[in-house]
C-alpha cells in the first residue's frame, strides 16, 4: 500500500465511505453489561490458510498420504500434542486452548469467503460465488469482529479502538472482505499501520506523520479554518456523512498532535533481548507492537501475517504466505513454522511474564485449514507435495482473557477432514471473543432505527473459561 492509500483508509475515512455507510446500523452506547476479563484482544491471522494438520491437530495414525512426515511432540500441557516444528510454542501450551472442531465451510472453498466467514462470523452470501475474487468489501457487509468491539468500548484517549498491522490484505484491487466496519459505520474501521519485510523494526502510521514542512501549529491553523468552512456548510446540509467526516477530521488532528499516538509503534524503546526473542521479522515485530498496544489498552489489535513473495512464491506455489499449494512440508519446516513459533511463543511468554495475559485475549486463526489428502493438482499432484484449500475444518487457538489453558475443545475425524465432536462455527468463535471482552449487547440499528442482532444463531464457548 502506498502512503496516500493508508492515509485515506486510516484517518479521514474517505476510502471507508466505500466500505461502510455511516447512516446505517448506528451502534448503541458502549455496553454497561458485566465486563469480561479481557481489556484487549490480539488477533493473529495467518493469511493464506494455515495447515491445521501440520500444526495443531496432527493425525499420527492416519495413512501417510494424509498425515505427512511431521511427528507430534509432547508439550507443557499433559495430553496436548503439537507439531515437532513448534518446540517453543509447545513450552507455552499450558496457556493455550485448542479448538479443533471449527467448521468454516464456505460456498467457494476459497480465500475471500474464508476471510469474511472467520473475520465476521457470518456465512458468505451468494455474491462470493458470482463475483469470485472481484467480491471485494461492500458497505452492507457484516462488520469485522474488531470493529464491533471498537464500537462497544469507550473511545481510547489517544489511539483508535481498532488497529491492524502490518498490511491490509490483499493487494488492491483484490482487498479481502470482512476486515472493515461496513454496515456499522466507517468511524469504527481499524486504523492500518504499515510494516515491511525490508525494514521489520520500522512501523509507520502514515496518518500520524506530518510532512512537507507542515508544523503542528500550521496543522492546527488549517483545521481551524476547515472547521469554519464545515460549520457554514452544515447550516445548509446536516447529514450523517458530513458528521462522520467531521469526526474523522477531529480524530486525525488529535492523532497527529499527540506524541502518545506514535510512541506505541517505536520499538527503539524495547530491550535488544526482547526484540531478539520475538525475531527481527515483520511478523515478529508486529506482535511486539501488538503487545505494546495492549499495554496501552487499545481494545482490538489485529496482526495479519505478511508473507515474502520474493522468497516463497515460487517455492510454495502461492503468494508467499500460508497458502501452501506446493512443497507444503518444506515451506512449513524451513520458513513458516520457525518464524511463527518464535514470534507467537514470545508473545504468549511476554504477556504472561508481565502479568498481562489474564486481561489480554490472544487468538490465532486463518481463513481455512489445508486439505488432508496431500497433492494439489495446481502443483503437480502428489509429486508437488502441496495441500489444497480446505474450509471444512480448521483449528483456532485461544489464550488469556479468562481462557483456561492446557486444553483441547472438540475434535476432527481420523483424517482431519471434518469436525466430529463439539463442532463449532466461526460465529461461535466470534461470540467467544465478545464474551471474553464483556460485550453482551449485540443489538445495532439500521438507518430507520430498526434493531437487529449483529450475530444471531451462535453462542460463546463458555466451557473454555
Amino acid at each position: 500500500m502506498q502512503r496516500r492509500q493508508f492515509l485515506v483508509a486510516s484517518s479521514l475515512g474517505f476510502a471507508g465511505l466505500k466500505f461502510g455507510s455511516p447512516t446505517h446500523a448506528t451502534p448503541s452506547e458502549p455496553s454497561s453489561s458485566r465486563p469480561g476479563k479481557a481489556k484487549s484482544t490480539i488477533l493473529f491471522f495467518l493469511c493464506g490458510g494455515a495447515s491445521h494438520l501440520d500444526m495443531w491437530d496432527m493425525k499420527p495414525d492416519a495413512l501417510l498420504e494424509y498425515r505427512g512426515p511431521f511427528r507430534p511432540i509432547e508439550t507443557s500441557a499433559p495430553g496436548v500434542l503439537l507439531s515437532e516444528h513448534l518446540p517453543l510454542t509447545a513450552k507455552q501450551a499450558h496457556h493455550l486452548a485448542f479448538v479443533n472442531s471449527v467448521k468454516g465451510t464456505v460456498n467457494t472453498n476459497d480465500h475471500h469467503a474464508g476471510y469474511y466467514h472467520n473475520l465476521t462470523g457470518h456465512v458468505p452470501d451468494q455474491s462470493f460465488v458470482i463475483k469470485g475474487n472481484n467480491r471485494t468489501p461492500e458497505r452492507e457487509d457484516w462488520p469485522y469482529i474488531g470493529s464491533v468491539v471498537a464500537s462497544r468500548r469507550p473511545q481510547h484517549p489517544n489511539l483508535p479502538n481498532a488497529i491492524s498491522l502490518p498490511h491490509m490484505p490483499s493487494r488492491a484491487p483484490y482487498t479481502r472482505p470482512g476486515q472493515f466496519a461496513a454496515r456499522i459505520g466507517v468511524e469504527h474501521d481499524p486504523m492500518y499501520i504499515s510494516g515491511s519485510n525490508e525494514e521489520p523494526l520500522k512501523f509507520q502510521a502514515p496518518a500520524l506523520v506530518l510532512e512537507g514542512g507542515i508544523t503542528a501549529d500550521r496543522m492546527t491553523s488549517r483545521f481551524s479554518l476547515l472547521d469554519q468552512v464545515n460549520s457554514a456548510r452544515r447550516c445548509f446540509e446536516e447529514t450523517a456523512n458530513t458528521t462522520a467526516l467531521g469526526q474523522h477530521q477531529q480524530r486525525a488532528l488529535s492523532l497527529l498532535l499527540s506524541s502518545q499516538s506514535t510512541s506505541a509503534f517505536d520499538l527503539s524503546q524495547e530491550k535488544p533481548e526482547v526484540i531478539e526473542r520475538y525475531g527481527k521479522t515483520v511478523n515478529g515485530m508486529s506482535l511486539l507492537v501488538a503487545r505494546r498496544l495492549a499495554e496501552a489498552e487499545v481494545p482490538f489489535i489485529t496482526v495479519f501475517w505478511k508473507g515474502d513473495s520474493r522468497k516463497l512464491a515460487k517455492k510454495c506455489k502461492s503468494a508467499g504466505s500460508w497458502d501452501t499449494h506446493g512443497n507444503n512440508f518444506k515451506c512449513l519446516q524451513e520458513d513458516l513454522l520457525p518464524e511463527f513459533d518464535r514470534a507467537y511463543s514470545a508473545l504468549i511468554e511476554d504477556l504472561a511474564d508481565r502479568g498481562m495475559l489474564e486481561e489480554t485475549l490472544v487468538m490465532v486463526t486463518s481463513e481455512m485449514g489445508r486439505k488432508p489428502k496431500i497433492g494439489d493438482p495446481r502443483s503437480g499432484g502428489t509429486i508437488g507435495a502441496g495441500r489444497d484449500h480446505w474450509t471444512h475444518c480448521l483449528t483456532d487457538v485461544l489464550a488469556g482473557g479468562g481462557i483456561l489453558g492446557g486444553q483441547t475443545y472438540g475434535a476432527s475425524d481420523a483424517r482431519g477432514e471434518y469436525p466430529i465432536d463439539k463442532p463449532v462455527t466461526p460465529a461461535d468463535i466470534a461470540h467467544t471473543v465478545y464474551h471474553a471482552m464483556g460485550i453482551n449487547d449485540l443489538i445495532a440499528y439500521d438507518k430507520l432505527e430498526r434493531p437487529y442482532h449483529l450475530l444471531e444463531n451462535s453462542k460463546p464457548l463458555t466451557e473454555l473459561f
